[in-house]
């Protein structure tokens, strides 16, 4: 059996043009294909040993780097992410998976979807359910929450689900099953509410964010907080009739759904400044693939047939159509800022490989959380450069959709088709170039 290892990754990508001739691409993707191996890592770091910061995650939904005004966007104002961005590190190269749900998978499970046999959508497998983040974090004795978008059951037939996962306490909305935005249908700690006529979902996610932080405050236990966002994402579009419009007579647009972004996360970092948590909490802001490329408008019937609008989004003086549900950089280079105070220093910007499998095996590391006995992420813990800026190992980032995946440097990706691009300069890759005349 040949294992692809970070050795042979060198071989092919670290000296410039000679990643495309030493490509011998039928044998070892062969081999990959039925090999992929996985970063080996154990942690088992006693609690007290390293700060244990307080954990704040967020996850944005269809937001692409080109999105951020920090990143080069110019179609939208961001001004709360880009006062994150200007406060901490603003990472170049995350890549999750082209669309969402199987980014939650290698999220909370630190495993590619291939090597969970590809979970059915909305669903986690039944055996990977003790292994999450969140698990591993409330073993280390954190409390544990997540709010917004779930994805992962339908929540009426598993109203405890969240809490086999590791959360503590959770406030999600019905996906799939009702509006996550105006009257929103939300299931909070094993009920459904019946409050919610009138309310605007991201508000009532927040609320219940910035709650959980002051009881646990309060309780004296270190809190790692899941902000599982609803936007930027469209309205549902299978229920027996369109959820609800809101003020505005019709669905919000991409650009008004950013807007709405930004504000609540900008209350969600007031309230860490107000309550004095800014000092050892760290932030992460991410998203969960690149834009959609389209945004539902209005209804044209009750039959769930919907007016759009096209998301083009200018970046760096060109316009963009969103990337999502495609394998380019721009379905999988996603923004990620992280903010620590006296940890990270304001302003950086970073060009280490990361990818989705990588924060469960971070969490763990900055929890001072063991992994489950005989459990091997695909990822590996970039702790260190958020402690004290050591430079992540990862030699190759990873992606996958419907049997295709790629293999990604900083400027070159190499598909299991055999298909290499330099993507700095072929960023649509239409073209891909012959490896054997580099």
């Amino acid at each position: 059996m040949i294992c692809f290892t970070n050795s042979m990754y060198d071989d092919l990508s670290v000296r410039g043009s000679t990643f495309g001739q030493a490509i011998i691409m039928k044998s070892w993707f062969i081999a990959l294909l039925s090999s992929l191996t996985a970063f080996s890592w154990m942690v088992s770091l006693q609690a007290g040993e390293v700060d244990r910061p307080n954990i704040l995650f967020i996850l944005a939904d269809d937001v692409g780097r080109e999105v951020l005004g920090c990143y080069g966007g110019q179609s939208y104002a961001t001004p709360n992410l880009d006062r994150l961005a200007a406060s901490g590190a603003r990472f170049n190269h995350c890549y999750s998976m082209p669309v969402c749900h199987p980014t939650r998978i290698t999220l909370l499970s630190g495993q590619y979807p291939r090597h969970l046999n590809h979970p059915k959508w909305g669903t986690y497998p039944q055996a990977a359910e003790g292994k999450t983040f969140a698990n591993i974090a409330n073993r280390a004795g954190y409390a544990t929450a997540v709010a917004g978008k779930w994805q992962l059951c339908m929540m009426a037939e598993k109203l405890m689900h969240p809490q086999m996962l590791g959360f503590d306490q959770w406030c999600l909305f019905g996906w799939h099953e009702g509006p996550r935005y105006h009257h929103p249908m939300v299931y909070e700690n094993g009920h459904l509410r019946t409050d919610t006529e009138g309310e605007y979902g991201p508000n009532l996610y927040v609320k219940f964010l910035a709650n959980f932080i002051d009881r646990s405050v309060h309780e004296g236990k270190p809190f790692l907080a899941f902000y599982s966002m609803a936007l930027c994402h469209d309205v549902t579009n299978d229920l027996a009739k369109p959820v609800p419009y809101g003020p505005r007579g019709r669905y919000d647009n991409f650009s008004e759904m950013v807007e709405e972004m930004d504000q609540q996360i900008g209350k969600l970092m007031n309230h860490l400044k107000q309550s004095q948590l800014d000092q050892n909490t760290l932030i992460i802001f991410t998203s969960d693939n690149g834009t959609a490329a389209k945004s539902k408008l209005k209804a044209i019937n009750n039959k769930n047939e919907f007016r759009y609008e096209q998301v083009r989004s200018e970046f760096e003086g060109q316009y963009v159509r969103g990337g999502k549900g495609t394998l380019t950089d721009w379905g999988t280079r996603v923004p990620m800022i992280a903010v620590w105070k006296d940890k990270i220093h304001p302003g950086q910007e970073w060009n280490d490989l990361v990818d989705f499998s990588d924060f469960l095996p971070t969490i763990t590391d900055l929890t001072g959380g063991e992994s489950p006995k005989g459990f091997v992420a695909d990822g590996h813990s970039f702790a260190p450069l958020l402690r004290i800026g050591e430079r992540t190992t990862r030699k190759w980032a990873y992606s996958e959709m419907r049997g295709r995946f790629f293999l990604k440097t900083e400027k070159s990706k190499l598909y299991n088709t055999g298909e290499f691009f330099h993507t700095d300069d072929d960023p649509y890759e239409p073209s891909p170039l012959d490896p054997t005349k580099l």
